[in-house]
């Protein structure tokens, strides 16, 4: 039998895998092909030399059996002259250049930890900081690159020798695992985890270190206790999410198909919104007057440490194949809108009045990062809120650009940094209206330029002259890029999905600055690079009281019966809710009711005309509960038309008058979707359209205009990596401004 002769390569792969177990996986591939040589982490990812006479397998190898949680861009491969070797090691990281890695996100607990928790035979038996190299925390303990302990807030915890041991045991899964511990070497919890689920179960609110910052927990079937975290965290009708044990406990709160449960058990463990079950028992205040309940799974040892007390801590892991009663209400540390609390420090000046109980460890957040949301759409996971699980992964891009910083607009802020054919878009930042929420933007862009160590080229914000936003962006001393609002919106999805050439796209939205100095919201936009033409838009409506209008669904009502000719009903139909014949005066006079285009404020009209919700305590909240009262959409023909590009719905808003609020939620959605399939269409290249804007939030919107624009043969893109909304602006920025600095 012939021996083939050894062979020497140089491979470099790109992507996902610092943090990972991907060094440890690389040495048991040597270990089992036979070859020699070594593999370290450097600043551009992972880079190794085997040899051997199997080495030309391992390239393919290590795309086809990558660690779980690893993301391969790209395997490179260089013949190296062969050397007089024995043996694989794994080196020491260097870090010389300027880095093209990148640090994972945050990920939760794996079957293995969890089944070593609960194993009292384990000596991480119900230890609250138990993690591998297939889970726990990473980018929010991470200062700098390379992904090593000494960069991470693990480098004040040195390893006993039980520690020290697995992470130098190639064969185990804590081998380099950077955020080791155990009971003996590692953080510390402030209280019993008995004391914790005793003060829960008496009522009692309280305030929990998570992962990403602190969080406000309270038994989520207690209803007084639900009514206290309302009262005291001010926070009128916006819903929580509950957190529960396992699936099997899921299911008896809300319904949850193959998609639902396979996103909300993924690693990322985000918030899911699920259609609610009537028989859950939970407290009505949670998620007041909607059909959607956002769940979650435990994304910690702690949090699952939690459900195992209250079941009682049973032996194995058989207990979470079983439903628990036990569900907790589970909402974000961040009083009055501000910034998620991440220091013990700031948790007892901020929380004292919100929460009966304090728990803590010793383990430092570098960086907050807060509860991701997602939901299923068309099958596709979709999310509306993008941060911890996903963050800091990047999108990539069609190609390679100039380094971009883009800082997005004012509400659902996030920032986003191109490197390469990468953007990385920043966790959830907020909305910036408070000084805390602005340094929080100013704290997220320096971690980003830091950890990335790039230096951007130009900036990209809105084009709305008064945002916070812009007025950082023109204090950098870059060459700055306005970028149109719903011209963002659009180039998000065509970044994400690749696409470079000339795009129809459909921006559905609340308000966004036009390049007339109009309001916004309802565009049809061709983009042909860094450039777009506005090919039509909604008919406009008055908005009475200006921004005040957004938040009183019961004006856009009046003004589309203004605009109806049915002025004179304005003031019996809504004279309980407001000042109703200044408002028939504003708009009869003209007076502070600029026009708009916006689609939200379209929803918010039939929302008043339908006496939903005609007074909001939040943002969105008039067209969620209009959404949750849809059984079955329905077209009424002829309740549109379109002139010289113009989309007017005035025949749908006249068609919901005296309608119950069910049959009109229903005639909303359905016409709503046909009239913009019928005008968009004729518009459309290639058969591809691009679906944005806030209001492709609306799951029931969303999935008709998809099924719509298929039986036409025209293919849909949404953006599924960040949130359609504006926590997905500033990629769109970033991609104009790139495209903009190549012409």
């Amino acid at each position: 039998m012939s021996v083939l002769p050894s062979t020497r390569l140089r491979i470099r792969v790109r992507g996902l895998v610092q943090g990972v177990g991907f060094r440890p996986f690389v040495y048991r591939l040597a270990m089992e092909q036979g070859l020699s040589g070594w593999v370290r982490n450097d600043e551009q990812g992972v880079v190794m030399e085997v040899q051997g006479s199997t080495a030309t397998v391992l390239p393919s190898l290590l795309k086809t059996q990558a660690p779980p949680l690893a993301r391969i861009d790209a395997v490179e491969v260089e013949p190296r002259a062969l050397k007089d070797e024995q043996g694989f090691v794994i080196d020491a990281s260097q870090h010389e250049g300027r880095a093209s890695a990148a640090i994972g996100p945050d990920a939760g607990l794996c079957a293995a930890c969890i089944a070593e928790i609960c194993d009292p035979r384990e000596r991480r038996f119900r230890y609250p900081f138990t993690t591998c190299t297939h889970c726990g925390p990473r980018y929010t303990i991470t200062r700098s690159l390379p992904y090593d302990r000494p960069q991470t807030s693990m480098a004040s915890f040195p390893l006993c020798a039980d520690c020290a041991r697995e992470y130098g045991d190639p064969n185990d899964r804590r081998f380099h695992a950077q955020p080791l511990a155990c009971p003996a070497c590692g953080p510390k919890l402030s209280m019993p985890l008995a004391e914790i689920v005793a003060a829960l179960r008496r009522g009692a609110i309280v305030a929990l270190k998570g992962l990403g910052g602190f969080q406000l927990l309270c038994d989520a079937r207690n209803v007084d206790a639900v009514k206290a975290l309302r009262e005291r965290k001010q926070r009128d009708a916006k819903p929580f999410a509950v957190m529960v044990s396992s699936l099997s406990s899921a299911r008896q709160i809300v319904e949850l198909p193959v998609a639902e449960a396979t996103l909300v058990s993924s690693w990322q463990r985000p918030i899911v919104l699920a259609r609610k079950r009537l028989d859950a028992g939970l407290a009505e205040a949670i998620a007041p007057d909607l059909a959607w309940l956002g769940v979650m799974l435990p994304t910690s040892p702690l949090h699952l440490l939690l459900f195992h007390e209250a079941a009682g801590r049973p032996t194995g892991t058989a207990w979470l194949e079983q439903p628990l009663d036990f569900c907790l209400v589970t909402t974000s540390a961040n009083p009055g809108g501000e910034p998620l609390v991440i220091t013990d420090e700031d948790a007892r000046r901020r929380l004292r009045t919100i929460a009966d109980v304090m728990v803590t460890h010793d383990r430092e957040i570098l960086v907050r990062n807060d509860d991701s949301v997602a939901r299923v759409i068309d099958g596709t996971p979709t999310l509306m809120r993008r941060a911890r699980g996903y963050v800091p992964g990047p999108v990539a891009l069609p190609r390679t650009t100039a380094p971009v910083l883009a800082l997005g607009a004012h509400l659902k802020t996030t920032a986003c940094l191109t490197r390469g054919r990468e953007a990385f878009v920043s966790q959830h930042i907020g909305d910036l209206d408070d000084a805390a929420t602005y340094r929080f933007l100013e704290e997220t862009i320096a971690h980003l330029t830091r950890t990335l160590e790039v230096e951007p080229q130009v900036v990209a914000h809105d084009l709305h002259p008064d945002f916070l936003s812009t007025r950082l962006a023109q204090s950098l001393g870059l060459p700055e890029v306005a970028v149109q609002h719903h011209h963002a919106h659009v180039a998000a999805v065509l970044a994400e999905h690749g696409r470079t050439a000339p795009t129809l796209g459909l921006a559905l939205d609340g308000f966004g600055l036009g390049t007339d100095g109009g309001s916004w919201g309802g565009e049809l936009l061709l983009l042909n690079g860094a450039r777009f033409t506005r090919l039509g838009h909604l008919s406009t409506l008055q908005q009475p009281g200006g921004d005040r209008a957004a938040r009183e669904p019961w004006r856009m009502a009046a003004a589309a019966l203004h605009r109806l000719g049915r002025g004179e009903t304005i003031v019996d139909r809504f004279a309980a809710l407001g000042p109703a014949a200044a408002v028939r005066q504003l708009l009869e006079k003209q007076l502070n009711a600029p026009e708009t285009s916006s689609c939200g404020r379209l929803f918010d009209a039939a929302c008043g005309l339908l006496g939903v919700k005609p007074i909001a305590t939040y943002e969105g909240e008039a067209p969620m509960m209009l959404e949750s009262l849809v059984t079955k959409p329905e077209v009424l023909r002829g309740a549109w038309r379109v002139t010289d590009g113009v989309l007017s719905l005035l025949p749908l808003l006249d068609a919901l008058v005296g309608r119950s609020a069910i049959d009109g939620a229903n005639v909303f959605h359905g016409t709503l979707a046909s009239a913009l399939i019928d005008w968009a269409a004729p518009f459309v290249i290639d058969d591809v359209i691009a679906l944005s804007g806030g209001c492709l939030m609306n799951q029931t919107l969303a999935e008709l205009l998809i099924t719509g624009f298929k039986a036409r043969g025209i293919k849909p893109l949404l953006s599924r990596q960040v949130p359609s909304n504006d926590g997905g602006l500033s990629l769109g920025q970033a991609w104009v401004a790139a495209l903009a600095m190549e012409e």
